[in-house]
């Protein structure tokens, strides 16, 4: 899992997004955007594309709904947040 992490390049600061934030962003566009969620749903690999700072052992926990590997990561997850995993589960894809 990744830390928060800043890069200093020729005198500008940028931020580098950790792991933390980029699970809690995936799990909370899922829970605000259907599309989003059907997507991470049918095709997680394309869905989280564009997460690129995730780890692939992040990923591949939002892909299968790993809750307790998510929540160890970044603490208890609300209902909001936990919407997707818990979608994720009910479909029973393994």
């Amino acid at each position: 899992m990744t830390e928060h992490t800043e890069v200093i390049t020729q005198g500008l600061t940028a931020h580098v997004v950790s792991g933390r934030e980029e699970l809690l962003a995936v799990l909370k566009r899922a829970a605000a955007e259907p599309d989003f969620l059907a997507l991470l749903s049918q095709d997680p690999h394309q869905a989280l594309k564009e997460y690129y700072s995730l780890t692939p052992i992040e990923k591949a926990a939002l892909a299968s709904g790993d809750i307790r590997r998510i929540e160890a990561w970044v603490g208890k997850l609300d209902r909001e947040l936990a919407t997707w995993l818990w979608s994720r589960l009910s479909q029973e894809k393994w």
